[in-house]
């Protein structure tokens, strides 16, 4: 809808509450996916504790690695600002269950584990709203401020019209 008759429209406005600004603000599928991956390893894991002990140290990194992964996700979830060093060493952990824990869980632990940990690395805080490529679009066939060719504008600098912006720029 363009034209004077769309002016009266009101767009919907999204609210949102604690929980939906708290999911944005973190890697939240990052930390969820690698915690339900260390979940399914551990769920997966057949031998009782008692035969772990029993069995040795190859026993006890099979259930240290899941437990490892849980954590990590966790702190994911809920310390942020750390996240690049949980989600390499989440993704070591992972892929050292291959050997550990049952092929990582049948490979679903491992897969969960190594995508969720991509996924926060991955993640970058603080990014504005993205632009679709319509959107981009309408706002350059938008009529300028009213400046054409016969009309006078804005003066500017021609030494400096080639820079982008950001780029820094000699002092005269």
């Amino acid at each position: 809808m363009s034209g004077p008759e769309s002016e009266g429209v009101r767009q919907p406005v999204f609210v949102e509450d604690a929980f939906t600004r708290w999911v944005y603000g973190r890697p939240f599928f990052g930390g969820l996916w690698l915690t339900l991956g260390g979940a399914w390893i551990l769920l997966t894991m057949k031998a009782s504790v008692k035969v772990v002990l029993h069995v040795g140290m190859q026993g006890v990194a099979g259930y240290l690695l899941p437990t490892l992964m849980v954590l990590l996700g966790l702190l994911i979830l809920f310390s942020p600002e750390q996240r690049l060093f949980y989600s390499i060493t989440g993704v070591l952990i992972s892929m050292a269950t291959w050997v550990t824990s049952n092929l990582g869980g049948f490979m679903v632990g491992l897969l969960l584990g190594v995508a969720g940990s991509v996924l926060t690395f991955g993640w970058l805080p603080d990014q504005g709203r993205r632009v679709s490529r319509r959107e981009r679009h309408e706002q350059a066939e938008r009529p300028s401020t009213g400046t054409g060719p016969g009309q006078p504008g804005p003066a500017t600098d021609t030494a400096h019209a080639g820079m982008l912006p950001g780029t820094p720029q000699a002092t005269q």
